[in-house]
């Protein structure tokens, strides 16, 4: 009805000045002799326009409710003929091109999105295989003194494409996602392990205090990846040799919580409410210089699609903690 009425308002002042002009001239004229007169052309004048504004609104009432809705829950049953007037016929016309349109963009758009996700995963294999032999390479000469630098490079290569591998998999996080029982202190003990080089050229001590018996249900494939992120971090922000970087788990009410917490240079209250921002590196990453302002991001849209929340409590000079809550 809304819809209704702003279109025709400005007619029905115009048709009551019309009549009110019509008396006045009338009146004048002497054409009104007697009382019943003037009612009787008021009423009447009243009549034709209700009449009138009537039939509009039963005319093109299905194209006002659509209108007032805003959207068309199934569109295609929505473009049957929406009224007889002219109106309603172009309206018809005009919704069914425009949806035509955007069903030709979007179509397109999924085709170059596609096309750029295949390049994006033939690209990431591709640059594995070299990468394999380089690390294949350090491991012979592992003795010699210029490795340790390779082997770091190597590894900053391999978390790299690793990134980007997975967020170019994120935006079809429904075809490669499966839920399963997973026993957490292994798959801990083995990110700690991964990261054991990073550790030790940091001089950075892990310190695992989880139960043997701790099992949750999650995806092992991104899950290993939050929290291979999220442990690196930790080690990437203790600047000073001897910290500790502190992996534990326990119970709040009906949830398990599991904590990363580190010794490190913290963050900024300024920057803790954008650290989940895409490519915001913050005051950190501007004096580091080798955050890509990607990691947390990503982190945070897979524990939103895996259903599990993220809260991060971070005091400068102190540390940061980061909590998965499952």
């Amino acid at each position: 009805m809304k819809f209704f009425f702003r279109e025709y308002v400005s007619f029905v002042f115009l048709y009551l000045f019309n009549i009110i002009f019509l008396m006045v001239f009338y009146y004048f004229l002497g054409g009104f002799d007697n009382r019943n007169n003037l009612i009787y052309f008021i009423i009447l004048s009243l009549f034709i326009l209700g009449a009138f504004l009537v039939g509009k609104y039963l005319i093109n009432r299905r194209l006002y409710n659509r209108l007032q809705k805003g959207y068309f829950e199934d569109f295609e049953s929505s473009l049957s003929p929406l009224g007889i007037s002219p109106l309603s016929e172009s309206s018809h016309k005009l919704f069914k091109s425009q949806y035509r349109l955007y069903q030709k963009e979007i179509q397109e758009y999924n085709r170059k999105q596609n096309e750029y996700l295949t390049f994006i995963n033939q690209w990431v294999h591709q640059m594995k295989t070299p990468l394999s032999v380089i690390k294949l390479t350090v491991q012979q000469n592992e003795y010699e003194p210029y490795m340790d630098t390779i082997r770091d490079e190597v590894e900053k290569l391999n978390k790299g494409l690793n990134m980007a591998l997975y967020l170019a998999r994120f935006n079809v996080f429904q075809h490669d996602f499966k839920v399963e029982t997973i026993d957490l202190k292994p798959m801990i003990i083995n990110v700690v392990n991964d990261l054991k080089h990073f550790f030790i050229k940091k001089r950075i001590y892990p310190s695992v205090d989880i139960k043997d018996d701790i099992s949750i249900q999650s995806d092992k494939k991104w899950l290993m990846f939050i929290l291979d992120q999220l442990v690196t971090n930790a080690i990437k922000y203790s600047i000073d040799e001897g910290k500790r970087v502190y992996i534990s788990t326990y119970r709040r009410e009906h949830k398990l919580v599991l904590e990363v917490k580190d010794e490190g240079v913290g963050i900024p209250k300024s920057d803790i409410r954008r650290v989940f921002d895409p490519f915001y590196t913050g005051e950190n990453g501007r004096k580091f210089g080798e955050s890509t302002g990607m990691g947390l991001y990503i982190v945070s849209e897979i524990c939103k699609k895996l259903d599990h929340k993220l809260e991060l409590e971070s005091e400068v000079g102190q540390g940061t903690s980061v909590r998965i809550l499952f």
